[in-house]
């Protein structure tokens, strides 16, 4: 029976940052490392050989989604959702928690990872609605919802969360949670923190009885000379690992009691989740992975801004996971080392240089700024597959190079010398 992962660091940094290697049933993730957004089984605009030419590790599937579309029935029998779309590395789904809870608590708003306080939080929105038009309803047991797509109700509980992402046969997932709103008062906070961990519980339990179940399979395909089946990618029953996700909003208290509950349920890994403050994230994550397993992997989950990955390799996280690279690509929001830019700006019309003359992905390579801005003013389909590149290309290899400077003890300096540019 394949183990679920394992992981090893190389090298420590004076505070909590380290670069290590987790190996996984489907190859070994160098880390830290950026992880690809596939929400429905696909890097939107992008074929899977496009996302390894990137330098993509491993990609991200979401479980609500795929829940509803095409249903985890399908992909299982497809052979898990990398098979499915033809991704051979390492992979990852997500709990379905987040989305469960932007289409409820936080229905009608924008919802994201990061934010100051006051300010308009940034992310995707699904639908808008009043109070009584919710699609979502949260209880002890797990959530009650209804599908965007067509009203019809669903439910999701920690034990139902575990089996649909065991039928989407990722390498590595979540616990079910509740990530709750930026502005909850403390009390409510601490309410779904301790669900949470109530939630941690009944996953792990489930999941390692779904686990059993794998092993069991194995031992009877083996007993009967099945090797056919056993070879068969699609049919070979590894392990999954299963991360405990931490929660307790911008609180210290409440993040480092989560982290000491989860850190003693002996997970395979740790994502840490919820929202924080933008100006302090790096000290709010600084104080969870002060206190988790240091022989763990932690996955910061929806970062993927430049200052936020910097602070988040520091400060001991492993693995990120964001939307906003791709998304940002394909609408015209362009990464560059002296920071973004709108490609759609009328100044870019007669710019034939590269968007970034240091980036090596395939759009700085063959394509100007006033071609890349001439199919985004066409509207043609071509210019969200080359922003999309050159985006998750100049985020994929950014974090690259941290793993380089933790190696090479220089990360202070590549920290100082690129946001010196990037935010000047």
């Amino acid at each position: 029976m394949i183990k679920p992962i394992s992981f090893n660091i190389e090298k420590k940094m004076a505070g909590l940052g380290r670069a290590g290697v987790l190996s996984t049933p489907h190859g070994e993730i160098l880390t830290p490392a950026f992880v690809t957004v596939g929400t429905k089984a696909t890097v939107k605009a992008l074929t899977p050989e496009m996302v390894a030419d990137l330098g993509a590790q491993v990609v991200l599937a979401n479980t609500y989604h795929l829940y509803l579309e095409p249903g985890d029935d399908i992909v299982r029998e497809a052979g898990g959702f990398g098979k499915f779309m033809n991704w051979h590395g390492p992979t990852m789904t997500d709990s379905g928690g987040f989305q469960v809870f932007s289409l409820g608590m936080a229905f009608g708003t924008k919802v994201s990872k990061l934010a100051k306080v006051g300010e308009v939080i940034e992310g995707e929105v699904i639908d808008k609605g009043d109070e009584a038009g919710k699609l979502a309803k949260i209880d002890e047991d797990g959530v009650t919802f209804k599908s965007y797509k067509d009203g019809s109700e669903h439910r999701f509980t920690p034990e139902r969360s575990m089996e649909i992402q065991h039928n989407l046969g990722a390498d590595m997932f979540f616990a079910f949670d509740e990530c709750t709103s930026p502005g909850a008062p403390y009390k409510y906070q601490r309410e779904a923190m301790e669900r949470t961990h109530r939630w941690a519980i009944r996953s792990l339990s489930r999941h390692r009885e779904l686990n059993a179940q794998k092993g069991a399979e194995f031992t009877r395909k083996d007993a009967e000379g099945d090797y056919d089946s056993l070879r068969s990618s699609a049919s070979i029953p590894h392990k999954s690992a299963l991360f405990g996700v931490v929660q307790g909003g911008r609180h210290q208290d409440l993040r480092e009691e989560s982290a000491r509950v989860l850190g003693a349920m002996n997970f395979d890994g740790y994502g840490i989740g919820g929202s924080f403050d933008k100006d302090d994230m790096g000290t709010a994550v600084g104080w969870v992975n002060a206190i988790l397993p240091e022989d763990k992997p932690r996955h910061l989950l929806g970062i993927g801004e430049p200052e936020d990955l910097f602070g988040a390799v520091e400060n001991g996280c492993d693995l990120f996971d964001c939307v906003a690279p791709a998304r940002m690509g394909r609408n015209g929001t362009l990464h560059t080392r002296d920071g973004k830019i709108n490609i759609n700006n009328a100044k870019f019309m007669r710019e034939f240089t590269p968007i970034d003359s240091e980036c090596d992905c395939y759009t700085c390579k063959n394509y100007t700024r006033a071609y890349v801005a001439h199919l985004f003013r066409s509207n043609e389909m071509l210019a969200g597959t080359l922003g999309s590149i050159h985006n998750l290309r100049f985020i994929i290899a950014l974090v690259e190079k941290m793993r380089e400077a933790i190696l090479d003890d220089t990360f202070d300096e590549l920290k100082t010398n690129f946001l010196n540019r990037y935010k000047k």
